[in-house]
């Protein structure tokens, strides 16, 4: 897994990250569709312009926490993101209450934790990215994230409510992506292979 240092820019740190994942020079970002993989499962689905705004947030964050991009990483990130706050970036709220519910199924410890550290913690949704693009990680880390995750029964009442909300955006999301998986399939089929 790669780590960012605390003296590299958000910039810099984001060109690694883009380059270490394989996502491109733009990290996907101005590609029609998205494919996510639920472990082997190819999840293609439309990369629609709520989801692209949320994931500009989305990668930071994966930066600033050093959460990996692999499956458990990105229900951990959801988790902390939804215990951080969304703001009013809907397709974040969708995507990550059915990456947490999913999660809390597979790793409940894991995801748990990644939560308590969310809600003790700010995110950057709502902020000026551009700007925070400048500031190095270990200015961002220092301001955003919290070195003691949240603690108490207010705590595991709020993840066992929140993962129930969870289990239902996460069933309905899949009677959505689920008939995609063909069509994105076919899109991604019919794209020119880079060399």
């Amino acid at each position: 897994m790669t780590s960012y240092p605390d003296e590299m820019t958000l910039r810099e740190a984001r060109t690694r990250y883009f380059q270490d994942n394989q996502f491109g020079e733009d990290g996907g970002y101005g590609e029609d569709w998205v494919n996510f993989k639920l472990g082997p499962i190819p999840m293609p689905f439309p990369n629609t312009q709520g989801r692209l705004r949320a994931v500009r947030v989305h990668d930071l964050h994966h930066i600033v926490t050093n959460y990996a991009t692999d499956t458990l990483g990105e229900f951990e990130i959801s988790a902390w993101e939804i215990g951080a706050g969304c703001k009013d970036f809907w397709a974040a709220w969708q995507l990550n209450l059915a990456g947490m519910a999913t999660g809390a199924l597979v790793a409940p410890g894991r995801i748990y934790r990644a939560f308590a550290r969310g809600l003790a913690s700010r995110s950057l949704y709502g902020e000026d990215i551009e700007a925070q693009l400048d500031r190095t990680v270990g200015e961002v880390r220092a301001e955003r994230l919290a070195d003691t995750p949240a603690r108490g029964g207010r705590v595991a009442a709020l993840f066992v409510g929140t993962t129930a909300v969870g289990v239902v955006v996460a069933l309905g999301f899949g009677a959505l992506v689920i008939p995609l998986v063909p069509v994105g399939l076919a899109v991604a089929a019919m794209r020119p292979r880079a060399a």
